[in-house]
């Protein structure tokens, strides 16, 4: 049975954009080859932290959403743990008021790009 799943993670600031796009190819190639798909991603760029990480004040957030098997996320959350460009992650299953709202979310963006 597949779930729905959101996760948002934090990167370091000192990381240039190139290496940035390439941290986050890396997890996404995590969640394909582990057989998810990837519904969404959104790239929400470098944003002051509500308080210093690892003496940081600033991060690249990123959003992925996707659906997979509940032991995915496990495989996921180890390669962010090794990952010393990860200040901070967050995933969570979406239940089924969340996933509609996501969906509602994710349908403005795109009317949003089309304009």
């Amino acid at each position: 049975m597949l779930n729905h799943y959101e996760t948002v993670f934090i990167l370091t600031p000192v990381l240039s954009d190139a290496q940035m796009k390439e941290a986050v190819e890396k997890f996404k190639a995590v969640l394909t080859e582990n057989g998810a798909t990837i519904t969404n991603e959104e790239n929400w760029g470098l944003r002051k932290l509500a308080y210093p990480i690892q003496k940081k004040s600033t991060g690249f957030y990123s959003l992925l959403q996707f659906d997979a098997e509940p032991t995915v996320v496990a495989a996921l959350e180890t390669i962010y743990r090794r990952d010393e460009r990860v200040l901070r992650f967050l995933t969570f299953r979406l239940d089924k008021y969340a996933y509609e709202y996501a969906e509602k979310r994710k349908g403005l963006k795109s009317k949003e790009k089309e304009n």
